[in-house]
């Protein structure tokens, strides 16, 4: 049976979709952008600061779920620029050990959600 996850410290949904979804062990999060949740306002004038806000909301998800990052076995990256690449992975990089750090793929795409720079979604293991 699946578990709607849902908390205030991570953008709400703007659509017919959840932060995320628990399915027995497994957690599959919906993407997250540098929306703050606390104003709704877009962060989006630095990229690595973008990113930043960008994890710390998919932080708040994978808490709300009891989970960390040590539990996510799989990331989605989708960039509107390839030349932002090092200084992504310089700040996801940074919430991850590199030795047990997830299996990932990262994708250039022509737009994202608000013509945000950075997207991410996660899967998730107890």
């Amino acid at each position: 049976m699946k578990k709607i996850i849902h908390t205030p410290n991570a953008p709400a949904p703007i659509g017919p979709y959840n932060q995320a979804v628990l399915y027995g062990n497994m957690l599959y999060t919906s993407g997250q952008i540098a929306i703050d949740p606390k104003t709704g306002n877009l962060e989006i004038d630095d990229i690595k600061s973008e990113t930043r806000l960008v994890m710390e909301n998919m932080k708040a998800v994978l808490s709300a779920a009891d989970m960390s990052f040590e539990h996510v076995i799989k990331s989605s990256i989708f960039v509107s620029d390839m030349h932002n690449f090092a200084a992504i992975n310089e700040v996801y990089g940074s919430y991850f050990n590199e030795e047990n750090a997830p299996a990932r793929e990262t994708v250039e795409v022509a737009n994202l959600p608000k013509f945000v720079n950075v997207e991410i979604s996660m899967i998730a293991a107890k």
